[in-house]
């Protein structure tokens, strides 16, 4: 057997060494799915000889991808002999700073590339820009005063929304009229038509255009197509069950010609459905590969065996999408600890207390407290507070959200592409002769015959657009608050720094910002010790030793909108199955008995989740 497998139970061995074809590599919580699909790269590398330059792997965050990269590094740097036949296979190079790697990247950031090479053919300039959230809002505004509409009835953010879901499932905004069956929807329709408008006008794609885009690109022209299905005949791809429409037929496009499609996924971690995901890609599947090759990994390495008993206690009684059970060589462990707490009050002073008592024998961090709604978290930090405990809240203004960089970046972005009436109208008011300062520069550099964003470094720009608009003037080092800013625009020159270019710097940090939502962690467990605080959906891909599930009520969780909707609500048991399986030691499920929520005194019976549970797996506490 070759070392690099040496490591893998017998199911990740049989995925790893799967031939060619398509692979569905079912992967439970904790079962090792980023170690199978990474290794599987790896052996086709080192056994194979395949050569990196044909393998694609994609999934969902540049974090996810930059681990899988330095993953597949270190097995070909530990593997580079093959044991098999003793000789060094030919993209198996001994000097690891010199190995070649896969591409490694997400959905948007492989279409980005692709779009700014290839994207003419569909009249998208090399130099768009990628639109962020607040610019697609402020795009949206520019369009709604256009047809003289109230902002009351068409509210951007709904109409974005709106818009997402057509592009998610590849609905043009010329096909888009034909599937309104209401006045509201009829005058959206209206909106997405000027909106795509003003987008080629500003030479811009929003984030769901990278993959729209692309996917036209491959339909109108096959050829375009033929290259980057020849240049890549081997596709790995994660979290599978978080597709959407749009990803899915990328992927079946790209992958149709070798049909080399390895996707890993578990449906039962399918919690995005409000973002456009679809857990029913995983089974889609098997109706366009009929050669479709399944392996389930159903060993889990992070929990005991009565936290997966307990989890799928839960997750069994969904019925739409296939449902792994879950075993451990680890120890059985203890029973989940439920508490009926008085109030709200009493349920975060037993928290506090409880992991006042455990303390001694853990870190901080490594407890989680869970919860299906931020508006939550408020009386648990408030006794966090009082009890004097250190906790991190999920949450906050995202860096590249906050008004001092948005100003900045406005900036850079018309120095780029002068057409961006968005970036325009905030630089604006930030300013109109600090912006006038700015445009004169530019243009004397253009009377130079010169291409800005090729002639400067990122860093010299950033240096000159700060000289220019005199933009540090307006905050006065001296002001706790207004120092906090200045000390924000010197961060964003460290990204600076590191992109050169400024068309690839300001695409970072668009795909960056796409990938932080507010539900994202913004810590750092191993520098900073805290309690864990967030919501559930922010918890998925994370482990703590010991999880706190609060609020574990009917309409709170599972949520009041989703109990008359069988889909929801299989989604919200989902959930509950992704917070139970976080926990690698010990899981504390509490309610009360009576609650106040969004200024409302309530009365909610029990989780229909925690009735799930057997008897036998539960243990009562009312211990402090």
């Amino acid at each position: 057997m070759p070392d690099i497998l040496s490591n893998l139970n017998q199911q990740q061995i049989e995925a790893v060494t799967f031939g060619d074809g398509p692979l569905l590599i079912l992967a439970g919580a904790g079962s090792g799915k980023t170690r199978a699909l990474t290794y599987r790269a790896a052996y086709l590398i080192l056994e194979k000889s395949i050569s990196p330059d044909s393998i694609l792997l994609l999934t969902f965050t540049n974090k996810a991808a930059g681990e899988m990269k330095d993953r597949i590094q270190k097995l070909l740097t530990t593997n580079h002999q093959s044991p098999i036949t003793n000789h060094q296979p030919p993209y198996a190079a001994s000097n690891a700073a010199s190995r070649q790697l896969p591409l490694a990247g997400t959905f948007h950031s492989f279409c980005a590339k692709i779009l700014r090479i290839e994207g003419s053919l569909l009249g998208i300039s090399s130099d768009y820009v990628i639109y962020d959230e607040s610019d697609q809002t402020e795009a949206i505004k520019e369009v709604i005063k256009k047809l003289n509409l109230s902002i009351k009835d068409y509210k951007p953010a709904a109409v974005l929304n709106a818009i997402s879901q057509a592009k998610n499932e590849l609905i043009s905004e010329l096909e888009y009229p034909q599937y309104c069956r209401s006045s509201w929807t009829k005058t959206v329709a209206e909106i997405y038509l000027d909106y795509q408008k003003l987008l080629r006008h500003n030479q811009a794609v929003d984030f769901d255009d990278l993959i729209f885009k692309v996917v036209d690109l491959f339909k109108k022209f096959p050829e375009i197509l033929g290259k980057y299905q020849n240049k890549y005949r081997y596709f790995l791809i994660d979290e599978y069950q978080d597709t959407n429409h749009a990803q899915y037929v990328l992927t079946k496009l790209l992958s149709q010609r070798y049909r080399n499609l390895t996707v890993v996924g578990d449906a039962s971690q399918s919690i995005y459905g409000f973002r456009g995901a679809n857990f029913r890609n995983l089974t889609n599947l098997k109706s366009d590969f009929s050669e479709l090759k399944i392996i389930n990994l159903e060993q889990n390495y992070r929990s005991t065996q009565t936290i997966l008993e307990v989890a799928y206690s839960v997750i069994s009684h969904n019925t739409s999408h296939p449902i792994l059970k879950l075993w451990t060589n680890n120890q059985k462990g203890e029973k989940v600890y439920l508490y009926e707490a008085k109030s709200e009050i009493s349920e975060a002073e037993f928290i506090v207390n409880k992991i006042s008592r455990l303390f001694d024998e853990h870190r901080l961090s490594d407890f989680a407290v869970l919860y299906r709604t931020n508006a939550q978290s408020r009386v648990i930090e408030e006794i966090f507070l009082h009890a004097g405990i250190p906790y991190a809240l999920v949450g906050g203004t995202r860096f590249y959200q906050r008004k001092e960089i948005k100003d900045v970046l406005a900036y850079l972005r018309l120095l780029t592409n002068p057409k961006d009436t968005v970036s325009y109208s905030r630089a604006e008011k930030a300013g109109k002769a600090r912006l006038e300062s700015l445009l004169n520069w530019a243009k004397k550099i253009c009377q130079e015959n010169k291409k800005i964003s090729e002639s400067f470094t990122t860093t010299d720009l950033l240096d000159e657009t700060l000289r220019a608009t005199g933009y540090l003037e307006l905050y006065d080092p001296k002001d706790e608050v207004e120092l906090a800013r200045l000390e924000n625009i010197k961060e964003l020159r460290s990204v600076a720094l590191q992109f050169p270019q400024l068309n690839s710097f300001l695409e970072n940090v668009a795909l960056i910002e796409q990938e932080q939502m507010p539900d994202k962690p913004v810590f750092d467990s191993e520098k900073k010790e805290a309690v864990i605080l967030m919501t559930l959906h922010a918890a998925k891909g994370l482990e703590f030793p010991i999880v706190f599930i609060v609020g574990m009520e009917e309409g709170l969780f599972p949520h009041s909108r989703a109990l008359m909707d069988r889909n929801e609500l299989e989604e919200e048991r989902r959930l509950c199955y992704v917070g139970i399986t976080r926990a690698k030691e010990k899981i504390f499920l509490t309610y009360t008995r009576k609650r106040l929520y969004f200024g409302l005194r309530s009365e909610n019976e029990i989780s229909r989740f925690i009735q799930d549970i057997p008897e036998d797996l539960l243990e009562s506490t009312n211990e402090f």
